[in-house]
């Protein structure tokens, strides 16, 4: 089965994307795939009090996902597969994308103001051409009625 894989975060461009991803599910049969990356902790001279830091962001990533899983099931009707990953947001998305060969397609949102994010600068630029799958960027401004008629 093919599977759509967005990657969220906290900012608005995030919660764009994953809407046309469920959407686009819907319509197509496919799955969605939410990954949400804890990014690695500064080094802290103390290993406890560093692995308390990353369980508490791979806490609140868990709670994000979990929120952005409860709305694709109520708009969409599509139960989605969360996964959180630790380390760099390149590596960990590039990763993923070996690993599994039922992703169709990332997708990322694109931020509305200043740059589109370092997740679409880098993976629109040099390494656009060696991706397993295409790439969607969904525009934050893309309003409910645009996402219906693309999704």
């Amino acid at each position: 089965m093919r599977s759509y894989l967005v990657v969220i975060d906290e900012t608005n461009e995030g919660k764009v994307a994953l809407r046309y991803a469920a959407r686009r599910a819907a319509r197509t049969g496919a799955s969605v795939e939410v990954l949400a990356i804890v990014p690695p902790a500064e080094f802290v001279q103390w290993g406890g009090v560093q692995a308390a830091m990353e369980e508490e962001a791979k806490l609140r990533a868990e709670a994000m996902l979990l929120e952005a899983a409860g709305a694709i099931v109520e708009e969409a009707g599509i139960e989605p597969s969360i996964l959180v990953r630790q380390g760099e947001p390149v590596k960990a998305i590039a990763d993923l994308l070996k690993e599994r060969t039922d992703i169709s397609a990332l997708i990322l949102g694109a931020a509305a103001d200043g740059g589109p994010g370092p997740l679409v600068e880098h993976f629109s630029g040099a390494v656009a051409g060696t991706l397993p799958c295409p790439l969607v960027i969904v525009p934050e401004r893309l309003a409910d009625e645009a996402l219906d008629r693309s999704g």
